[in-house]
């Protein structure tokens, strides 16, 4: 699974299939998601001091495939973009869709289902329910033995703590879950505190600034995730004029 889909997963709910999230902003963070994972499979990176001097700009280390089209399309978008500041590849990494083609193929996999349906038996709405838990169920457990009990992440599971940490998600998808597949329920989540919540929030904070990978892959991530919050701050600022 891609860090993009485990975020998909945690952030749709499993019995209705509705986002637990803002969806405005969902492209902007799975574009940023395959940014990071680029990043972790040694494939983009910034470029140091004997890249031809352009530090701090993207720069491909690896352009051979992955095996995978979502990352295979973001990496091209890099390769045509290398020597940009990595936030200027969240954008048109966004417009090829990343989310909602990633939600597609979990339900072609047998992860998740879709449900055809209409609003007010007029406009025609899909919804993402469960159809297999099993990975969700073990990120969730992953996630929450380093955010609730305190223990430290393995790479992968700190990045997408680092995603959570940008969005201010992190304490409402652990709550969502209600503490499913978790050791330990938490005052029977999901009817967390809003304290609660912000410690969970405040530990993925912790964890994106730690050092939990090489300097420069951390110095990538803290750049793709400010372009996420940007993204977000005006897809939401948008949605609200537009309302």
């Amino acid at each position: 699974m891609l860090i993009l889909e485990d975020y998909l997963l945690l952030t749709l709910d499993d019995a209705t299939g509705k986002t637990v999230v803002d969806a405005s902003y969902r492209e902007q963070v799975a574009a940023g998601a395959l940014l990071v994972e680029l990043a972790l499979l040694g494939r983009a990176d910034l470029a140091g001091d004997g890249d031809g001097g352009r530090v701090g700009r993207i720069v491909v280390r690896d352009a051979s495939t992955t095996g995978n089209a979502l990352l295979d399309e973001a990496l091209d978008v890099v390769r045509s973009k290398e020597g940009s500041k990595p936030k200027a590849l969240v954008g048109p990494i966004a417009k090829l869709k990343p989310a909602a083609r990633a939600v597609a193929s979990l339900a072609d996999r047998g992860v998740l289902r879709r449900e055809e349906g209409r609003v007010l038996g007029i406009f025609p709405t899909t919804r993402w329910p469960a159809a297999d838990s099993r990975h969700e169920d073990a990120v969730r457990r992953d996630l929450w033995r380093v955010l609730v009990d305190g223990e430290e992440p393995a790479e992968r599971t700190a990045a997408l703590a680092a995603i959570l940490a940008a969005t201010g998600q992190a304490g409402r998808v652990l709550a969502a879950g209600g503490g499913r597949g978790a050791p330990v329920v938490v005052d029977g989540a999901p009817g967390w505190t809003a304290a609660q919540r912000r410690a969970v929030d405040a530990r993925a904070k912790q964890i994106a600034a730690d050092s939990w990978a090489t300097l420069a892959v951390k110095a990538y991530v803290e750049e793709i995730t400010a372009a996420i919050v940007i993204g977000a701050t005006v897809a939401t600022t948008s949605a609200a004029a537009s309302g």
